[in-house]
């Protein structure tokens, strides 16, 4: 599939470093097998492969180290935060010590913007994430709203499941499905009833769902947001000035 497909994104989903990873995940040598096949595409042409992660308290110990690991790679580090939804089945996934959270993904915050990757590419990239992480580090530290930018779900960005059932989001508690491609063309879908009855329950959503999809749209939208956040913060990392990446 890489070799037919050179411009597709691939992530290997993983928790941590090896010991954390195979724990959480119940899967023996399973890092093992996740780094296998990142060092195994990266002998094809795929242009965009890395490791993502989800966080939360259980793992932000190793986000560091991972970072650094994916930097020497030369491979992506996608990465989101914990949630609830139809789509991960639960609904009881909490943090338990929201203090070590917070700490952790500070140091998350600072490896990225301090990047070590030798690429420039890279390097903006890591910076971008680092933008988006803010975000994170107030859901992190149990901030209810007010921590990102209004959601785009249906607008910016839409789901396909292996159905072919079309949906604005896998963040919502029931899964919203507009239609499906295999009845109706995309665009008879997004022009339906109903779409425009989902995506009134999108515009009521109170669920602040954290996921860069709407991250990234919006600094599109208003680049200067994030470039003056990064270049504030890292002036601060470079002169040892204490900030908490507001």
């Amino acid at each position: 599939m890489a070799e037919k497909f050179p411009n597709i994104l691939i992530r290997v989903s993983v928790e941590g470093l090896p010991k954390l990873n195979d724990s959480l995940r119940g899967i023996p040598d399973g890092f093992d097998r996740a780094l296998k096949t990142i060092l195994a595409l990266k002998k094809t042409g795929c242009k965009d492969i890395g490791f993502s992660v989800v966080i939360c308290d259980k793992n932000a110990q190793d986000l560091v180290k991972l970072h650094e690991l994916c930097s020497y790679l030369g491979v992506d580090l996608g990465n989101s935060v914990m949630h609830n939804s139809w789509y991960f089945h639960k609904f009881d996934n909490i943090d338990k010590d929201r203090e070590k959270a917070v700490h952790m993904e500070k140091n998350f915050i600072a490896s990225m913007l301090q990047s070590p990757r030798r690429d420039l590419k890279g390097k903006l990239k890591d910076y971008g994430r680092a933008y988006f992480n803010k975000s994170i580090l107030k859901r992190l530290a149990g901030d209810t709203s007010n921590y990102r930018p209004p959601c785009g779900a249906g607008e910016d960005f839409f789901f396909v499941d292996p159905f072919a059932n079309v949906i604005p989001c896998n963040g919502s508690d029931e899964k919203w499905v507009i239609g499906n491609l295999k009845d109706a063309s995309f665009e008879e879908i997004m022009n339906s009833q109903k779409a425009s009855e989902v995506m009134k329950r999108v515009k009521n959503c109170q669920k602040n769902c954290c996921f860069i999809v709407t991250e990234r749209h919006d600094m599109v939208r208003r680049p200067w947001k994030p470039i003056y956040w990064i270049a504030k913060n890292k002036f601060k990392l470079a002169f040892n000035i204490p900030t908490d990446f507001e």
